[in-house]
C-alpha cells in the first residue's frame, strides 16, 4: 500500500492532487492510520509524529502525488453573547471543563452537547446548532505557535469523552495521538 509520508501545509501547495479526503477534528489529527479517498485511493498515513492536519492541507505520497484534506462539516453550538465581557466569561467556563474550543471574533464553537448549551444559557450565552468544519484551538500543549503539533499531556479529566459520529470513508477508530 502507497504510504503518505508529510504534509504539506495549504500556502505551500504545489503538485497533482489526486484524491481527496473528509476528515472531522479528530480524525485530522493522526500520525498512522489506513486511509480511503473519496475517489477510492487506499493508502497508508504514515507520519513522523502525530500531526494535525488542517482543512486545505495535501498529504503527500511517496509518489509526490497529493490527497487533499477538507475539514468535514461536524455538529457544533455556536454560542455568543451580549458583549466582550459576556463572552469571555462563557469562554472561561468552556475552558475550565477541558472543552476542545474554536474561537471566532464573535462567536466560540465546540462540539454539540445539550447539557453544555443549557449551561451556557443560564450564564445569559445563547447556544445555536450548527453545521460546520470544526478547528479547534490547540491548547496550551500544542507546542508549535500554528498548532500543528501536539503533545499529549498525560492526566484523566474524570469524565467521558463519548460520542456518536459518522463518516463517509472506512477506517478504525484509536486513540487521536496515534
Amino acid at each position: 500500500m502507497i504510504r503518505a509520508t508529510h504534509v504539506l501545509r495549504r500556502d505551500a501547495l504545489r503538485g497533482e492532487i489526486v484524491d481527496r479526503i473528509v476528515l472531522d477534528h479528530g480524525d485530522r489529527h493522526r500520525r498512522r492510520m489506513a486511509m480511503r479517498g473519496l475517489g477510492g485511493l487506499a493508502f497508508l498515513l504514515d507520519l513522523p509524529e502525530p500531526t494535525v492536519l488542517d482543512d486545505g492541507d495535501a498529504l503527500v505520497l511517496e509518489d509526490g502525488r497529493l490527497v487533499w484534506v477538507e475539514a468535514a462539516p461536524e455538529r457544533l453550538l455556536a454560542i455568543r453573547a451580549a458583549d466582550d465581557h459576556a463572552l469571555k466569561r462563557l469562554i472561561w467556563h468552556i475552558g475550565n471543563r477541558h472543552i476542545a474550543a474554536e474561537i471566532a471574533a464573535d462567536a466560540v464553537y465546540i462540539a454539540y452537547d445539550h447539557v453544555l448549551a443549557e449551561m451556557v444559557r443560564g450564564l445569559g450565552g445563547t447556544a445555536e446548532a450548527v453545521e460546520r468544519p470544526f478547528r479547534p484551538e490547540g491548547g496550551a500543549y500544542a507546542g508549535e505557535a500554528a498548532g500543528h503539533h501536539h503533545h499529549g499531556h498525560g492526566h484523566d479529566h474524570g469524565h467521558s469523552h463519548d460520542h456518536a459520529h459518522a463518516h463517509d470513508h472506512p477506517h478504525g477508530h484509536s486513540h487521536p495521538h496515534d
